[in-house]
């Protein structure tokens, strides 16, 4: 959809609003933007792919590949965008294979969970097939070697995020923020970034804005991951404490500040006989610290950069509707 927004024009009312501002909420935004591009952000559902309709548009569309006929740009820009959701979710289902050596009797019958592997590996891989299939139909270097390299990217991210949880220390691992950025790029930031400078490489743009929409991408997307992270800690009205990570913004950044050592006695403390972590105190230890704060003020930081790669696009709907969605991720209570 990010793409599709990048390349859509029209009317746009003033110009980008300042984060402090704020703006509407995540589900107005995105549904607003939905209407611009025309069609909802997830196209797989059962419904679109079982669609007898949907099968025949696609089919006699196919039939313009080779053609110099317009409707063919448009429809490689949809086309891009459901890979990209494509590459998503196919990792998001890789990531829903659990680990056999820790599964207890309450869990399930071994077999049924060993089942339950075999299927998100190959549902996956099935999905990351079609994408890379669909890639190659759109017949452009540049793009195929952007989204070949996103999806790299991914791997690497998600393989170093599973080797640090399988090691003993990993509660403890002082990894830093500069390093959490270069993980969380890796793992959530890359695929969005160099779609969106795919989206501006299909539409035939000079390599300053195709760089403008990379920056967009991987600023709003940095922006999200940190809103994600911040929500356990700021989240208003809720009695029972969100599951959160160690290795969360947060969480980084409250120990940077209170250094290792003390972090180290913090999490020792927080854990309460056969080593079992107690979230709560945790995270009120680090709410009272300068963490959360810090992790907010980068969050707007990441979105400031965001809005300014817009505004080096012309005002249209589009781009309004990209603005809100960083004020939308840039909220806070």
């Amino acid at each position: 959809m990010w793409g599709a927004l990048l390349r859509r024009g029209g009317r746009c009312a003033g110009g980008l609003r300042a984060l402090a501002s704020g703006g509407p909420p995540w589900s107005q935004v995105v549904s607003e933007a939905e209407k611009i591009v025309g069609y909802p952000t997830s196209f797989m559902s059962l419904r679109c792919l079982l669609s007898d309709e949907l099968s025949n548009i696609a089919m006699q569309v196919r039939k313009l590949v080779g053609t110099k006929h317009p409707l063919l740009d448009t429809a490689r820009q949809r086309s891009l965008a459901e890979i990209t959701e494509l590459i998503h979710t196919a990792f998001l289902v890789h990531r829903g294979i659990v680990n056999i050596g820790e599964l207890k009797s309450c869990d399930g019958p071994l077999k049924d969970m060993q089942f339950g592997n075999k299927m998100a590996v190959l549902s996956g891989d099935f999905l990351l097939a079609n994408a890379c299939t669909s890639l190659a139909q759109l017949q452009n270097t540049k793009v195929v070697e952007l989204i070949s390299s996103a999806i790299g990217d991914l791997v690497q991210g998600i393989y170093y995020e599973n080797s640090k949880s399988s090691e003993e220390n990993c509660l403890t691992d002082d990894i830093g923020i500069s390093t959490w950025k270069e993980q969380v790029f890796l793992s959530h930031s890359a695929l969005l970034a160099k779609s969106c400078q795919a989206a501006m490489e299909l539409a035939k743009h000079s390599a300053e804005i195709q760089d403008m929409a990379f920056q967009y991408g991987k600023h709003m997307s940095m922006s999200h991951k940190l809103h994600s992270d911040l929500q356990p800690f700021v989240k208003e009205n809720s009695s029972d404490t969100m599951a959160f990570s160690l290795n969360s913004a947060p969480a980084v950044l409250h120990q940077e500040f209170l250094g290792r050592e003390a972090w180290i006695k913090q999490i020792r403390e927080a854990q309460g006989k056969g080593n079992i972590m107690d979230y709560k105190k945790l995270q009120e230890a680090i709410k009272a610290g300068k963490g959360v704060t810090s992790a907010i003020d980068l969050c707007r930081c990441h979105g400031n950069r965001a809005l300014a790669a817009l505004e080096r696009f012309p005002p249209s709907e589009a781009r309004a509707a990209l603005a809100n969605i960083v004020y939308a991720v840039t909220r806070f209570p």
